[in-house]
């Protein structure tokens, strides 16, 4: 049995610079990981998925999952039959911006690549992984990265390992097709140069606003995150989840306690950076 971690993935800037002609949007992007999400693991036998966890409810009658479709096209890149058998411990909310499926693929492609005595930096998973989706290379690589394309071109960058991260989702899912649909068109300019911080401060998330018109409960979050005490606070992805870094473990408990006291009903996770 192989056990594979699938974090959560947070933007900490994202660059909307254009529509392209194949329907994707060029972006620069800075992603950053946490130390939680979700778990895929992987046991012999048969191609199969059991979905469990607290947002495992979230995808049942989905049907085609991102794991399975990894596992397929795994073994059709590779030569090897289609088989395994699945668990995915699904705790991070769906279609929130902070990669569940996509990190959920990531893993599964880490997982067969161990049974089967791959590399997981073999440039052919990442080739796999661009198919399956976009975000889903930076999810394979794992760290702090900066995207451009469609986000698949990744440069590696050292981040702010341990930092205190919340995160925070209102309970809304969002369609990340009908935020990029609602995208203004206006290029904002490019991702400024500095260390992973600096890069973080000086971005903003072009998606915002879309997303905000498509789920007003965004706009409840940020508010909440900026009453704290933090480093920075934004939305990622398409949403509608947020984050907030902070300097203190102590100052993330605190902002954490205040938005359950307030908000009962949302989803808090109190995490750090990978």
């Amino acid at each position: 049995m192989i056990v594979e971690s699938a974090p959560a993935k947070i933007n900490l800037a994202l660059h909307v610079r254009a529509r392209r002609a194949d329907g994707y949007h060029e972006l620069e992007t800075l992603f950053a990981f946490v130390t939680d999400g979700d778990t895929v693991t992987l046991a012999p036998g048969p191609l199969s998925l059991t979905i469990t966890g607290p947002f495992g409810a979230g995808l049942s009658g989905e049907g085609d999952n991102l794991v399975l479709r990894a596992a397929r096209a795994f073994a059709e890149r590779f030569g090897t039959s289609v088989s395994g058998a699945f668990t995915l411990d699904k705790h991070l909310p769906v279609a929130s911006g902070i990669g569940g499926g996509s990190a959920d693929a990531a893993a599964a492609l880490r997982a067969l690549a161990r049974a089967n005595e791959v590399a997981v930096d073999d440039p052919r998973l990442f080739e796999i992984a661009a198919v399956l989706g976009s975000d889903v290379p930076a999810c394979l690589l794992g760290r702090t990265a900066l995207g451009s394309g469609r986000g698949e071109h990744l440069e590696p960058l050292d981040g702010p390992s341990g930092m205190p991260v919340l995160l925070v989702n209102p309970g809304v899912a969002v369609s990340t097709a009908a935020v990029f649909r609602g995208w203004d068109g206006i290029d904002r300019g490019p991702m400024p140069d500095g260390d992973v911080l600096s890069l973080a401060r000086a971005g903003r998330n072009d998606l915002e606003a879309p997303a905000r018109a498509v789920a007003p409960e965004i706009g409840s979050v940020l508010d909440s995150l900026n009453g704290g005490n933090h480093v920075l606070a934004r939305m990622s992805g398409s949403g509608a989840t947020c984050f907030a870094l902070y300097a203190t473990v102590a100052d993330r408990a605190a902002a954490a306690t205040a938005i359950m006291a307030a908000k009962p009903d949302w989803w808090c996770l109190e995490t750090a950076l990978a």
